[in-house]
């Protein structure tokens, strides 16, 4: 199992770690006008990667492509602190993303091969709170990795840490079943990858570009034309990447959609609270990790317990309706925030917001593996994780756009359309700290309303998640197969030690 949450610590860490560091990359190597690129190819290469992983990994056993997508999610880390350019930096990254991709989506899935149907939710739980903990701690590990030493050891920290866990994986994980039935579906899969790079593109550089640019319309014409291409080539792929009879399955389809909006609202929530705790409370990168300790918290324990309890009683959908509910009374909570909201009721709305984020995502998870062919593990968990990642780019993007589109004019009526300092910059918490009380009283409350509205605006897309799982509800759970249970506890292996 250590090998596992290893994979799972690094995977998830790369996807935030260089947030705090971009500047000083910038600097170091050059290349300013690429900079977004750093972020924007690790989350493409793991998107458009996830589905052929799983799949890949039904067809020919999850062991080897685990440890291949390790290795190589480690030497494109090598690469990335080595780099002496962006394009090169960019290039690493992309194959970072590509063994990323792989990491994530086959530990998931070696956990519903090696745990039987009752401790799936357990040990789902546990990877979820790594996950989510690793989330919002990479920004922090950034800043204090570029502020002590260099930016080169957000990536560089990967090797001795990856080591141990492909030294402990190739000795403990299970060869697992190879069931090769067909030919690979590289069309399928090429496709898919490059309808999920339109879709990412979009939301990631849609408000720069400006969201009726030719540029963007051209990329959504495209996934437009993807996805109809898609469908029919899947139909007719002896072993498709995307089985679409899998998604007219209640469970799978209602699961995912649920997991998209699930984590469109986390990663919301995990990306502009520090940003918020910067700019209106004045603390570093570091002390801002500090302040959401309460959420780190809420979501470790909320995961593991939530794990624990629907793997003892089955009671899963129970623990998604609570957990949905609960996301949107820390969404509520966070609308209230403003420029004097006191540290302990900050505490006290992150500690909310924590407990509700635990207890949704690896419980989706364990639910759609208990409710599918076991050969069709490496694939439903692939979908899962894919509709996961969709959701985090949607959701981070989406929020910018609207807190972008708000903020400008909230700022102008709040100064009563007085100019600021030209050396004024947002993102720089010392310029905001130079600016004199009259002016930056009314700054930081345009910011902190504007953050405010802008996590209300999310409430209706968490309301029609709670829907989702109300109805997901009504459907009978998949109760594990005694002959089942009794064939995973027969195994010679297991995810203890």
């Amino acid at each position: 199992m250590s090998a596992l949450i290893m994979a799972v610590l690094l995977a998830a860490l790369d996807q935030t770690i260089v947030s705090t560091a971009l500047p000083a990359i910038a600097s170091d190597v050059g290349g300013f006008a690429y900079i977004a690129w750093v972020s924007a190819s690790y989350l493409l290469a793991t998107t458009a990667s996830t589905p052929l992983w799983g799949k890949l990994g039904d067809m020919f056993g999850r062991r080897r492509l685990y440890l291949v997508a390790m290795a190589v999610f480690l030497v494109a880390s090598g690469l990335c602190g080595l780099a002496q350019d962006m394009i090169q930096l960019v290039a690493a990254r992309s194959l970072q993303g590509l063994g990323g991709g792989g990491m994530l989506v086959l530990t998931f899935a070696l956990v519903g091969d090696v745990a039987g149907p009752e401790d799936r939710s357990r040990y789902q739980g546990m990877f979820g709170g790594v996950y989510g903990v690793a989330s919002i701690l990479g920004p922090v590990l950034g800043g204090v990795f570029t502020d002590q030493l260099s930016w080169r050891w957000a990536f560089l920290i990967n090797l001795p840490i990856g080591l141990v866990g492909l030294l402990l994986a190739s000795r403990n994980l299970p060869a697992g079943a190879k069931r090769r039935t067909g030919p690979i579906d590289y069309l399928g899969a090429t496709i898919l990858a490059a309808l999920s790079v339109c879709l990412v593109l979009i939301v990631s550089f849609g408000d720069q570009w400006g969201w009726i640019s030719p540029r963007t319309i051209a990329l959504a014409a495209a996934a437009v034309v993807l996805l109809l291409v898609l469908l029919p080539a899947e139909r007719r792929a002896p072993e498709p990447v995307l089985p679409l009879p899998m998604l007219t399955t209640t469970t799978v389809s209602i699961a995912a959609l649920v997991g998209f909006i699930a984590n469109f609202a986390m990663f919301c929530v995990l990306v502009y609270l520090p940003t918020y705790l910067q700019v209106v409370h004045g603390v570093s990168a570091t002390l801002s990790g500090v302040h959401m300790l309460p959420l780190v918290l809420g979501l470790v324990i909320s995961q593991a317990l939530a794990g624990r309890w629907t793997g003892r009683t089955g009671k899963w959908q129970l623990c998604l309706v609570a957990g949905m509910a609960l996301n949107i009374v820390g969404l509520l909570l966070l609308a209230t925030l403003s420029a004097h909201t006191s540290a302990w009721v900050l505490g006290l709305y992150f500690a909310v917001v924590g407990i509700g984020i635990g207890m949704v995502p690896m419980v989706i998870m364990a639910a759609v593996q208990n409710a599918v062919d076991p050969a069709d593990l490496g694939a439903v968990s692939a979908m899962v994780t894919y509709s996961r990642s969709m959701g985090a780019a949607f959701g981070v993007a989406a929020f910018g756009a609207a807190f972008n589109h708000a903020f400008n004019p909230r700022l102008t009526t709040a100064l009563n359309h007085s100019a600021l300092p030209a050396e004024f910059d947002l993102t720089k918490t010392d310029t905001i700290a130079s600016l004199s009380p009259a002016v930056k009283i009314p700054v930081l409350e345009a910011f902190s309303d504007t953050v405010a509205g802008t996590f209300l605006a999310t409430v209706p897309l968490l309301v029609l998640g709670f829907v989702l799982t109300l109805f997901l509800a009504t459907r009978r759970s998949a109760v594990p197969r005694r002959a089942e249970v009794k064939r995973n506890r027969a195994r010679p292996y297991s995810l203890k030690g």
